[in-house]
This record gives C-alpha cells, structure tokens and sequence, in this order.
C-alpha cells in the first residue's frame, strides 16, 4: 500500500496513520550464508595461516586448486579483503649497507647459470641481517640451485667467515657431492678457513662479479623471500631463540612452502619428483 501511493503522499505520513514503524517499511532481511561460499572462506584462512600470512592470491588459487576447489583469484582476493588477510609481501624492504668486497682473481664460473638439472651442481649462499633484542645478528643460508632448497643454515652475533662455516658445517648430505659454491664478493667468504674447506672437498669456486647483485640473484630472491616471511614477523628476544626459530623456518620452507618457479612444488617434492 505505502509502495502504490508513494507519489501521492510521504512514507513517513502513510507510516504514521497506518501506525507502522518506517524502519519496518524499509527493513529488506539478509539473506542467510551460502554454507559453500563459507566453506570457501575457512580454507582460505586455513591456507592464508598454515603459510604463515605470506601467501598471495596466486598461491592460495594453487592450494585451493589441490584440494579440488576452483576459484577465481578476484574471488579469493575479496574473501582476504573481507576477512583482513593481508600477505606480508606489502611491507617494504629495508637495504642494509653492504660490507667491503672481497679482491681476489676468483672469477664468475657460474654466469647466472640459475637453473641446474643436477641436485647439488650448484650451491650459492649469502648473508643478511636479523634483530635480536636490541643488536644485529646474522643469518646464513646455502641454496641448491637445482630445487631451491636451503640445505645448510646458521645464525650468530658476527657477520663473520664463521658463520659462513658454521652453515658448511650444517649442510647433512656428504660435501663431495657439491659442484660449485657461488657467493658476491662479501669479505666474510674471503677467508682461509672457508677456502681449506672448498679445497678438501673439491669444490669449485665461483664469485659475482664486483657490485653486480645479479650474479647471486636467486640468494638475493631467497633472502627477499626470508625477510618477509621470516624476520618481519618475528621478534627474537635472544640468539637462542633465533635458532630455534630459524631451525623450524627452513624446515617449513623446504617441506611445505610452495614455489612458483618449481610449478608450485615444495623443494623436497621437486627434488623427489623432478619435471
């Protein structure tokens, strides 16, 4: 009746002589939750955390994909945007100030050669920066170029050659199998000790050339991706606490983590199961 005659007269007059609240006259009911679209929304979560706030769209359209459920990533990316889930990959990356180059006449045998066929063929490594407490600690890593697996670690207070060889020291499969160890030219990989190691287990040696980053991207890439993923999540209160932490970050990253440039396999499944 109030809809017909709206044109004659006002809501709230037809309202008031009808004796009719207006907010029952405008009241439209929801409608009730689609039981699928909220089923959607709880695997989204579940991925979203289980990878530790770090995966994007893309990703989660992968995960999704695994558990049979085809969904659009403009969907998933209203489901994050409904529910706040927002991939550490938005925060900025700090530069930090890099150290003197290392001098000698080891040349580039690598030559951006990124994708390797043979596990081991490869191992490239670098360092970066992680606060602890009030100070800066340093974290190690070594890659295999062939999976992009972190296959050796080690975290401590100096950004030393020691903790270069602490990760060496890391590493569980046998040395001899590794081909070639490339690193930039930081100071902390000019030093007798890691050279007597490379020596003894015949490993060759290749280095960036000086002030190109792009000779050691893909350590550069997995430093990117730990920064993120790892120490801009956390706050470590002591060294102990970083290396338990660490311990249980590579784990996740070589059993569960999904790469895009491994055709969104984990490094342990690429390595089991190559292409």
């Amino acid at each position: 009746m109030i809809r017909n005659n709206a044109h004659k007269y006002s809501v709230s007059a037809m309202c008031s002589v009808l004796q009719l609240p207006r907010s029952t006259y405008y009241y439209e009911p929801v409608p009730s939750p689609d039981p699928q679209e909220q089923q959607l929304e709880e695997v989204v979560i579940e991925i979203f955390k289980s990878s530790r706030n770090n995966y994007g769209t893309r990703k989660i359209k992968v995960e999704l994909a695994r558990k049979s459920l085809q969904v659009s990533r403009r969907k998933i990316g209203r489901v994050m945007k409904r529910h706040g889930l927002v991939s550490t990959y938005t925060v900025a990356q700090y530069k930090p100030h890099k150290a003197a180059p290392n001098e000698a006449e080891i040349g580039n045998a690598l030559q951006r050669e990124f994708s390797q066929e043979k596990p081991l063929a490869v191992v490239v490594s670098d360092l970066t920066y992680v606060r602890v407490d009030a100070k800066w600690n340093y974290v190690c890593l070594f890659v295999d170029l062939f999976n992009r697996e972190i296959i050796g670690h080690s975290c401590g207070v100096n950004k030393t050659a020691q903790l270069v060889y602490d990760a060496i020291a890391s590493v569980s499969v046998r040395l001899d199998r590794i081909q070639m160890f490339h690193t930039d030219r930081g100071s902390e990989f000019d030093n007798k000790l890691i050279s007597e190691a490379l020596e003894t287990f015949e490993i060759e040696r290749s280095l960036s050339n000086k002030g190109c980053p792009y000779d050691n991207a893909v350590a550069e890439a997995t430093f990117k991706i730990f920064k993120t993923e790892f120490v801009k999540q956390r706050h470590f209160h002591n060294l102990q606490q970083l290396q338990l932490e660490l311990d249980d970050y590579v784990h996740w990253f070589n059993h569960h983590r999904i790469h895009g440039t491994l055709g969104y396999r984990t490094p342990v499944e690429a390595r089991q199961w190559p292409s």
